[in-house]
């Protein structure tokens, strides 16, 4: 594998050891995205994630701090107590960071070693949801793009209305006062003369905030204007997209069988890096667009083999908690005592 870490040494990274929140306090810094998996590609970027510690003012004084952005190198570096947080709730997103190739990883201390070590505190089948939640959103992207490109007019109808539901189930936690009234949607025959079937809107509203309001018909037109676009399309990026996301599809069943099944965060895909590069070049796609039987009997072998993993794991149904505090709690008492 490729020795990555001289990256580091780059001009464009010095604000890694000038920022106060980094610096001294930065335990972890490892690649993410297609380099983390092994499936990047010769234009795929490089991603960095990494862990800072909190400083001793934002756990006994009254700074806050939860994360660094540099959209310049595509790095977020986490504080350390937000990170414990989300990979409390098994976020595949973060919990990635702790499963990654030893090459994989850029820098990592002592107490970045500490962490890696402890691991296996932070799953639990909250990896169901959270990997299944993903894994969900991935597929929908799927259906969604094959849904403007290669379905009849009537079955992208379907789609869009899928997709508009979707988006209302957060309307009641997104808008406190969604109870002052109600929305309900439904597909009928067309009024539009160019249309077979068209997506229709029950709406009753009294004494309703108008910011609510044109925030949740924003969302709504949104998912419509997605589909919409069908004639801008570039084919060819378009596609190299909904192969990638198909890849990703794959891969997020990957880690999270490992998880439920060994009890193992395994970010570097070594053993399905051919399956995965050939859906990621087009091997699964056919000539009109779509994926073919060969993909989607993959895909539901994948679901059968989650959906058994789920069942049958021996992973606790919630992280173990009092364990996790104690790490937590042994590692900032090093930073509230300037031993780091």
């Amino acid at each position: 594998m490729t020795d990555y870490r001289a990256i580091l040494n780059k001009p464009e990274y010095d604000f890694i050891n000038k920022n106060e929140h980094l610096g001294k306090h930065v335990i972890l810094l490892g690649l993410a995205g297609s380099y983390a998996y092994g499936t990047n590609i010769e234009s795929s970027d490089i991603d960095i994630r990494g862990i800072t510690l909190n400083q001793k003012s934002d756990l006994i004084g009254l700074t806050q701090f939860e994360q660094y952005v540099d959209d310049n190198t595509d790095t977020v570096i986490y504080a350390f107590n937000k990170m414990v947080n989300l990979l409390l709730s098994c976020n595949p997103n973060t919990i990635e960071l702790l499963g990654l190739a030893p090459d994989n990883y850029l820098y990592l201390n002592d107490i970045g070693k500490m962490l890696l070590d402890h691991k296996r505190l932070f799953l639990s089948k909250r990896a169901i949801q959270s990997f299944g939640g993903y894994a969900d959103a991935q597929l929908r992207r799927l259906q969604n793009a094959l849904a403007r490109d290669t379905f009849p007019q009537s079955e992208r109808e379907q789609h869009i209305f899928n997709s508009v539901k979707n988006a209302m189930y957060s309307f009641n936690s997104s808008y406190k006062n969604f109870e002052n009234g109600s929305l309900e949607i439904f597909i009928d025959k067309a009024v539009n003369p160019e249309l077979e079937t068209e997506i229709f809107v029950n709406a009753k509203l009294s004494h309703y905030p108008l910011r609510d309001y044109v925030s949740m018909w924003n969302t709504m037109s949104n998912v419509v204007k997605d589909y919409d676009k069908i004639g801008k399309r570039n084919k060819k990026k378009d596609d190299l997209h909904l192969n990638k996301h198909a890849m990703h599809l794959m891969r997020l069943f990957m880690m999270a069988i490992d998880i439920l099944e060994k009890g193992e965060i395994n970010t570097y895909r070594e053993k399905e890096h051919e399956l995965l590069m050939d859906i990621r070049f087009g091997k699964y796609q056919t000539d009109e667009g779509t994926f073919s039987d060969s993909f989607y009997d993959m895909m539901r072998e994948y679901e059968k083999k989650l959906h058994y993993a789920s069942k049958h794991t021996q992973l606790p149904d919630e992280p173990d908690f009092k364990s996790v505090q104690e790490l937590v709690m042994t590692i900032n008492e090093r930073v509230i005592r300037d031993e780091i």
